[in-house]
């Protein structure tokens, strides 16, 4: 979608920008295809928060994705492309030739009319999906699986795609959009195509107001609470955070720390780090 300003006739509205929606087609999602979806405003089973900063927001049904892509064989047209509320990215809805209707990632280039397909037989083109065996070295992919017959989980998010870069044995070499190098079993399945709404980035908020609309509330620094609040607390004026680095409200390292577990089982997947160097055994 394209970009669009706004005259500033208040001051929130001057370097607000948005979508212009011009390659939205349905203003209206498919019935059978969406669910409610509850709010937790960031609350576990017990109540407790276990993730800051969310609650709010506008109300939103959740459209149904088919990342799974498994029904093979079967051509199907697409009706339309829509806006989700729920994710960075646009939704194709597609009618396949049985009647059945699914709601798929749309990529870059994706038409009203064009006809996409899953499985072996499908055609190298934007929008089929299949196995990686079945796609040449080089192509660019997006929706991609971790475990076969799990459904897509990798490079979903607006304007972003992945490189088939190698075929050896069991396993696929794929370049993420980080820059990590990693391997992904062969008979997984990946949609070809780079995800649309490539200008999202682009998209300038303008005011706390829409934010809440999205239903993430107001941060905090620590620098500016009392040292009983926060380790970056306290001091006269503007004071450095008095630590070696910068830390959570509880003492733990942040910005820049790995969180990642030495022995993580899928470290062995990966064969390059997105920092340009290989992962320490």
């Amino acid at each position: 979608m394209g970009i669009k300003t706004y005259n500033p006739y208040t001051p929130s509205r001057r370097n607000m920008s948005g979508y212009d929606f011009e390659e939205i087609t349905a203003s209206t999602p498919e019935k059978s295809l969406t669910t409610s979806l509850k709010k937790h405003a960031g609350r576990n089973a017990q109540g407790k928060i276990t993730v800051r900063h969310h609650g709010g927001g506008s109300r939103r049904k959740y459209r149904i994705i088919d990342f799974k892509r498994n029904k093979d064989g079967i051509p199907a047209t697409v009706k339309s492309i829509e806006y989700d509320p729920n994710r960075t990215a646009n939704i194709a809805l597609i009618c396949y030739a049985d009647g059945e209707k699914k709601y798929i990632l749309a990529p870059v280039g994706l038409k009203v009319g064009q006809t996409v397909m899953n499985g072996a037989e499908a055609e190298i083109k934007v929008g089929n999906c299949m196995e990686l065996k079945d796609m040449p070295v080089g192509t660019q992919i997006h929706n991609i699986e971790m475990y076969p017959g799990h459904g897509g989980q990798l490079v979903r998010a607006a304007g972003v795609s992945a490189q088939l870069m190698a075929k050896e044995g069991k396993y696929a070499i794929i370049r993420m959009p980080s820059g990590e190098m990693r391997m992904v079993p062969i008979v997984c399945r990946a949609s070809i195509g780079q995800v649309g709404n490539t200008e999202h980035n682009l998209v300038n908020i303008g005011k706390a107001g829409r934010k809440r609309h999205m239903g993430i509330r107001p941060t905090v620094r620590g620098s500016v609470m009392n040292p009983n609040d926060h380790p970056h607390g306290g001091g006269e004026g503007k004071a450095p955070v008095g630590r070696p680095g910068p830390c959570t409200p509880w003492g733990k390292p942040a910005l820049g720390y790995k969180t990642r577990k030495k022995n993580k089982q899928s470290n062995k997947m990966i064969i390059r780090r997105r920092d340009g160097k290989a992962l320490t055994k």
